[in-house]
């Protein structure tokens, strides 16, 4: 997979940043050693660091532009650059944590026994998925990408994939674990022109856009962007998008 663009991806932050606070306010006791996996450009270390003072993080990423920036506008902060499917800490930790990363991950469901191994007694994994998948913005994209002229270059761009709550809940329910499952449907309200398509251009639909050729990507944006306008129709308050998150929390007892 290309690279991801720091820049774009913090265009919303509040917003993309609200379902990981929310995440951490259900997870239970005082970690005092954390992972984050898929931490991004580092910007929600500063949330996990205000929900437990002094605590020590850990931010992982695979990709090179999003841990140089993490370490430019964290200097205080730890980032390595490793893949999520195979990095382990050097011991167990209080909280794994991921924040709209495992989506990205084929076969994730698999790898959760491994990602729990690397909680330690009475600590937590949690994460956070968006469920979205077949929202009007992610149809949208699939059904411009499949257009005959666009078809070749993004058959094969990654695309995300999530499950619903209660088939984590069964994935992670087991002796010796406590499971919370739950969903919330956001409904973020929009400014500017094309917010759809920002918003999208920077998550699900970078992959896609990356795959193109330099020659086709202006009229795939101008067709998309026409789509999204169609679907996503603009008021006088902003541009609603209703976006829906699956969490869960697993605590070793």
């Amino acid at each position: 997979m290309a690279d991801w663009n720091p820049e774009s991806y913090l265009h919303y932050a509040d917003e993309r940043s609200r379902p990981f606070v929310e995440l951490l306010a259900r997870v239970p006791g005082t970690p005092r050693t954390v992972v984050d996996l898929g931490c991004g450009p580092g910007h929600l270390a500063e949330a996990l660091r205000h929900r437990w003072p002094g605590t020590d993080v850990l931010g992982v990423d695979s990709s090179p532009a999003m841990i140089e920036r993490a370490r430019r506008d964290d200097p205080g902060g730890r980032y390595v650059l490793a893949d999520l499917r195979t990095f382990e800490p050097p011991a167990p930790v209080d909280l794994v944590v991921s924040n709209a990363t495992l989506q990205w991950v084929p076969g994730h469901r698999a790898l959760l026994p491994r990602l729990t191994s690397m909680v330690a007694a009475g600590g937590s994994f949690a994460f956070s998925v968006p469920g979205n998948h077949d929202a009007p913005s992610h149809v949208t994209l699939r059904e411009v990408a499949g257009r005959d002229r666009y078809r070749e270059a993004t058959g094969s761009a990654a695309r995300p994939g999530g499950f619903d709550a209660e088939q984590y809940l069964g994935d992670l329910a087991r002796p010796g674990w406590r499971v919370d499952a739950w969903e919330t449907t956001y409904v973020h309200v929009l400014q500017g022109e094309d917010p759809v398509y920002a918003w999208i251009a920077a998550t699900g639909a970078r992959p896609v856009l990356d795959a193109l050729p330099e020659a086709l990507r202006p009229s795939f944006v101008a067709d998309l962007q026409e789509a999204l306008r169609a679907a996503y129709p603009t008021h006088p308050y902003g541009t609603p998008l209703a976006f829906r998150r699956v969490f869960a929390v697993a605590t070793r007892v």
